[in-house]
């Protein structure tokens, strides 16, 4: 099992949301795989989740909301 960067503690597969404030535009993704330490509550990214949320970030930075909420598994 996995050990949490911060605390030590067991890391835990859990879907959670990703909150991105890039400040004209804040955008949620939800149902995002992650691991949360069972200790401390940190939430990590495989580096495979991590770029998929860096594109989906980027595809929507430039929307013309102030806010957007998107599923992770939903965006191509």
């Amino acid at each position: 099992m996995n050990k949490c960067i911060v605390c030590k503690g067991n890391l835990e597969d859990k879907f959670t949301n990703f909150i991105a404030d890039l400040g004209d535009c804040i955008i949620i993704v939800k149902d995002v795989p992650s691991q949360v330490c069972s200790q401390c509550g940190e939430v990590s990214y495989s580096h495979d989740v991590a770029l998929q949320l860096e594109k989906i970030t980027n595809k929507l930075k430039d929307s013309l909301t102030e806010v957007a909420i998107v599923h992770y598994g939903k965006v191509a």
